[in-house]
């Protein structure tokens, strides 16, 4: 009995340090992220998850994005389809977005001229793509960064008065387009 009695409070500590152990959470691969701008009192959002290079091959032939079921179109993240927000009326370099929500994709069979895709399907999971639901498509602006960006960034800025600029920045590419408050 003595030796259960000593035993007892030494698998107690046990288990709780592995309870803590499997507790800890574990770095996201792909962490969620947002973007977010306001301009003339309407704000403009991008939610997305923000997937790394991690050393490989990401854009053109043989590429990840060219494995993806969907590919030449990009879900434009990892995981779940971007979402696009804005409170206002958009002109997005020559289409038209009225106010709401959509989810954005790239057409990137060109790896250095991007189409940006704005589809009105919400919700869905990165690979379902149905372009029935293509609101439009808009040419991007394309550049190289001064060095590869290790993990997908989204930026909204305002460029005065009602102009702003959505810009995304992965790997070795930069892609943006202009857009009007209305």
């Amino acid at each position: 009995m003595k030796l259960v009695m000593k035993l007892v409070p030494i698998f107690a500590a046990a288990a709780l340090v592995v309870g803590i152990a499997f507790a800890q959470k574990r770095p996201v691969a792909s962490p969620p992220e947002t973007a977010s701008v306001t301009i003339h009192g309407s704000t403009i959002t991008v939610k997305y998850s923000a997937p790394s290079v991690r050393g490989r091959k990401i854009f053109g032939p043989g590429g990840l994005v060219m494995k993806d079921p969907t590919a030449p179109i990009w879900r434009a993240g990892a995981n779940s389809a971007t979402a696009f927000h804005t409170d206002a009326d958009l002109d997005l370099d020559g289409l038209t977005v009225p106010k709401g929500d959509y989810t954005l994709y790239a057409d990137v069979k060109d790896p250095d001229a991007w189409l940006l895709i704005v589809n009105k399907q919400t919700g869905q999971w990165g690979l379902t793509y149905n372009a029935n639901q293509d609101l439009g498509r808009v040419k991007m602006t394309m550049s190289t960064p001064p060095q590869p960006v290790e993990v997908l960034k989204y930026t909204l800025a305002s460029e005065g008065g009602n102009k702003g600029s959505l810009q995304l920045a992965w790997d070795g590419h930069v892609a943006s387009v202009p857009f009007t408050v209305k």
